[in-house]
């Protein structure tokens, strides 16, 4: 009842728990903040697209490895960023014909949760697309191929479109991503909008932090201020709204109580510390698998599930749905031991393997996961690479070592590793085969050569 005296101890339980549930949420608020004061797209550095709310920008290359807004990137595909604000407007998002061209749209609201299926393993056709608020009733203009309900008012799309490492590939791949947009409602004309995003202006140089964890967007001392409005952003889950007016009751008491106000952001930081920050480790977390890997099962499609979705916020935020693209994580060898680059690995495939209808590639990270600078800027090996060599019997065996192997064969296939510290190894299967989504296939152990 609103009046009623909470003890302190009452204020830090409630305060604990919905610091750990929120946290998502939060962060992809505060990710709406900061394009909030993009004035037009451009590149954020010089690395990252950011462009105004309900609006896109697309890369034209490879994001480059110095980017620290979004853990665990990767050189497979062109990224785009767009930050929905349905509360502002509707949108409609263009999707060219990409051909036999691998592609996919991540969209989630809020949470992080996808809430639509926009890509080539959907069989998805090219068109308009509308995406509208929770309870929006309006009428779709002429030429929409579909409309996509967002249940949060807030969300992300985050376009993604193959390219191997070739010069060739990367011109090719500038018409179709070109095409790719996405803007308020009073813009459409029913007539496709066309940019050249290799013209965004860099907001500021670049500023390389190598070496350093993801950029902070959620912020303890603020976490409690932010948090009804976040909240009112995004309408409770079914069985969530005794959560909600707990926590928002808690909120309004430490109001006018500076004790517990104090209380509550002494357990926000306590939460950070104790919580959040031991799930940057892959084997904190996830479905083990045989050799020491582990997978998200329910990526993107969270639910009630708050360990995974903030598990998986914290250590690399918005992945795919598992049929669009399924992970698999690694900090450890094949004897349990933490991979670390004063040691030589070598992992070994066999042939058609993973099994996948696009393509899969296998990414090394530092301890913050994120690229680790080489001579050779080669940070993921894959189906992009046109120069892998197979072993005699077609299998495909990669090395990962901090040097440069002594033995010609197999610098096409070295993946190098930070000298003397530790990483961790990241599997992207995408369009998993069947095989790959219900567990049948699980990678092979990284072996420590001795």
């Amino acid at each position: 009842m609103a009046g009623t005296r909470i003890t302190e101890a009452y204020a830090r339980m409630v305060a604990r728990e919905a610091y750990f549930w929120a946290w998502p949420m939060v962060n992809l608020y505060n990710r709406r903040v900061a394009f909030r004061q993009a004035q037009a797209p451009a590149l954020m550095n010089g690395v990252l697209p950011l462009a105004p709310l309900n609006t896109l920008a697309m890369l034209h290359d490879y994001v480059e490895p110095d980017q620290r807004w979004v853990a665990c990137p990767n050189q497979d595909v062109v990224y785009g960023a767009g930050i929905l604000a349905l509360d502002e407007s509707p949108v409609v998002l263009q999707v060219p014909d990409f051909g036999m061209r691998f592609w996919v749209y991540q969209l989630v609201d809020l949470r992080t949760d996808s809430f639509a299926d926009v890509g080539a393993m959907h069989g998805t056709k090219p068109g308009f697309y509308l995406i509208v608020p929770p309870g929006w009733e309006g009428a779709s203009p002429n030429g929409i191929t579909r409309v996509l309900h967002c249940p949060t008012r807030t969300g992300m799309v985050v376009p993604r479109v193959f390219q191997d490492v070739t010069r060739q590939d990367n011109r090719t791949v500038q018409d179709l991503i070109g095409r790719i947009d996405m803007y308020p409602i009073a813009q459409y004309d029913g007539r496709e909008k066309r940019h050249d995003w290799s013209r965004l202006p860099s907001l500021k140089p670049r500023t390389p932090d190598g070496g350093s964890g993801e950029t902070r967007w959620v912020f303890p001392d603020m976490f409690f201020e932010q948090l009804p409005l976040v909240l009112l952003d995004a309408p409770p889950l079914p069985g969530e709204e005794t959560r909600y007016e707990e926590v928002l009751a808690v909120i309004e008491a430490a109001r006018t109580n500076p004790t517990l106000k104090s209380a509550l952001v002494d357990e926000a930081e306590n939460a950070e510390r104790t919580l959040i920050e031991p799930l940057l480790q892959f084997r904190s977390f996830g479905t083990p698998l045989p050799h020491y890997w582990t997978t998200a099962d329910n990526g993107a499609a969270f639910g009630s599930d708050y360990f995974m979705r903030t598990a998986i916020a914290r250590s690399n935020i918005l992945v795919n749905k598992g049929a669009e693209t399924k992970y698999f994580y690694q900090d450890l060898d094949a004897a349990g031991i933490r991979l670390n680059g004063g040691s030589r690995y070598s992992i070994t495939f066999a042939r058609g393997e993973p099994p996948v209808k696009g393509f899969w590639s296998l990414t090394l990270y530092d301890r913050f996961h994120f690229f680790v600078t080489n001579v050779i800027r080669r940070y993921s090996l894959g189906t992009k690479n046109r120069d892998l060599l197979p072993n005699a019997d077609g299998s495909l065996t990669i090395w990962v070592q901090a040097d440069e192997p002594t033995d010609k064969a197999h610098r096409s296939n070295w993946l190098p590793a930070p000298k003397g510290e530790d990483f961790s190894l990241y599997i992207r299967a995408y369009w998993p085969d069947p095989t790959v989504i219900g567990g049948q296939w699980t990678p092979p152990p990284v072996s420590r050569i001795r």
